[in-house]
């Protein structure tokens, strides 16, 4: 699989910090969330201070001067105080973050992005917001205890744009319990009509420990069948492609020019660093990840400088099992002459089945291919003669762009330092 993965770099210019506040849990979030409707913003900047300094005087990890991303995902981050998301930058040492040079996301909620929060990010120089949105439709919102409504998605949109912030992503779930009689097709429309440059897919999954899993497990719910699953999924994939969105990885789709360079890096094997309670950092063919519980992390670095919870370096075969996963979801797919003749068989049946096609020399999934992206992965990693059955990772996915329940089973662990997108 060489070539799959950036060469690896010295300097880890990507950078993710979590901000687990929320102003609720809602009923599927299996996030290191803590739940706080006031934050205490000095606090999260003196933590995450107090584990960058560490890191910084052993020379773990060494910054470039320039970022290339710097993503603040949560949890809720809009519903700290604006001016501690405008401090992020000095906290790790960087200049402050202006202009196209480098991509500042941070995620929002609608009901909590006002226009003084809108104000002080652009003024910071945050260039990119992820709105969490996942649905118009008031009951599913509810049920979901998502705290904003249809109207709050257009005012914050608004909100944003005033401000100069057009660089934006919302993100959809399908996928939900029948009895809310959802419409997933309105819920596209609607989307469109907002005409943001980026649109993130999740697919709800049932995650052990969630106030979601109780009413399953109680019988208050139900989850849909496979197949409704799946003609959400490929209603949305042609519905947003024929408006001229480019579906680049399993979940994500963007106008040209908009796809998410943080979660593209990570996906490309490049080093990344994760600052905050659950965040995951690779580095150096290493990955750690630091105590989920806020509180905890929090006491521990205030007593040690570090938050760290476990760290591993995954095998040989572990790197290529992952390296295979990452290619296979992002519509850069893999080498063919790099797999080597024993991947052959294995691709051809692929685009026998319409689950793959070929395109310079290298070949991607389909949207049907994505639907069972696990099982393809550990097919081609079996043909290629790797087999691993240990798999990378330490069950977390609070950092995770990905929990897109499309073909997450294999890493459903957050081992990934990313954003929503």
């Amino acid at each position: 699989m060489a070539g799959v993965h950036e060469p690896a770099r010295r300097e880890v210019a990507n950078v993710y910090v979590h901000a687990p506040f929320c102003a609720r849990r809602c009923c599927y979030c299996d996030f290191a969330v803590t739940v706080d409707r006031t934050p205490d913003g000095t606090r999260w900047l003196d933590a995450l201070r107090a584990e960058f300094e560490a890191l910084r005087c052993t020379e773990e990890v060494r910054l470039a001067e320039e970022l290339d991303t710097l993503y603040v995902g949560g949890g809720t981050p809009s519903v700290l105080d604006p001016r501690a998301i405008a401090a992020l930058p000095a906290v790790i040492g960087c200049a402050p973050t202006r202009g196209a040079a480098v991509e500042w996301t941070v995620e929002a909620n609608p009901e909590s992005f006002a226009p003084r929060v809108a104000g002080e990010w652009a003024s910071a120089g945050v260039n990119r917001v992820s709105f969490g949105v996942q649905s118009f439709a008031a009951p599913a919102l509810e049920w979901m205890g998502r705290l904003h409504s249809a109207g709050d998605v257009t005012a914050a949109i608004a909100t944003a744009r005033a401000t100069g912030l057009t660089n934006l992503s919302i993100d959809l779930i399908f996928g939900l319990p029948g009895h809310l009689d959802r419409s997933w097709e309105r819920d596209v429309q609607l989307a469109l009509t907002l005409e943001v440059p980026h649109i993130s897919l999740y697919g709800l999954t049932v995650e052990k420990g969630t106030a979601l899993a109780r009413l399953v497990r109680e019988g208050r719910a139900s989850m849909p069948d496979g197949q409704r699953y799946r003609d959400e999924y490929l209603f949305a994939v042609e519905t947003l492609k024929a408006a001229g969105y480019q579906h680049y990885e399993v979940s994500n789709f963007a106008r040209p020019g908009f796809a998410s360079r943080h979660n593209r890096a990570c996906w490309r094997g490049a080093p990344y660093l994760g600052l905050g309670n659950g965040a995951h950092s690779y580095h150096g063919g290493r990955r750690w990840w630091n105590i989920r519980d806020w509180e905890k992390y929090v006491r521990r670095v205030e007593a040690t400088g570090s938050g760290r919870a476990g760290s591993e370096t995954p095998t040989e075969g572990q790197r290529q099992l992952e390296a295979l996963w990452l290619a296979l979801r992002t519509v850069d797919g893999v080498d063919r002459a790099a797999l080597g003749p024993a991947a052959s068989p294995v691709l051809r049946k692929w685009q026998t089945q319409g689950l793959a096609s070929p395109a310079n020399g290298r070949l991607h999934l389909t949207p049907e291919g994505w639907l069972v992206l696990d099982d393809l992965t550990l097919e081609l990693d079996a043909a290629l003669g790797n087999g691993v059955e240990t798999r990378p990772g330490r069950p977390d996915p609070t950092s995770v762009a990905v929990d897109d329940g499309v073909g997450r089973e294999i890493f459903n662990d957050g081992s990934l330092a990313m954003g929503r997108s």
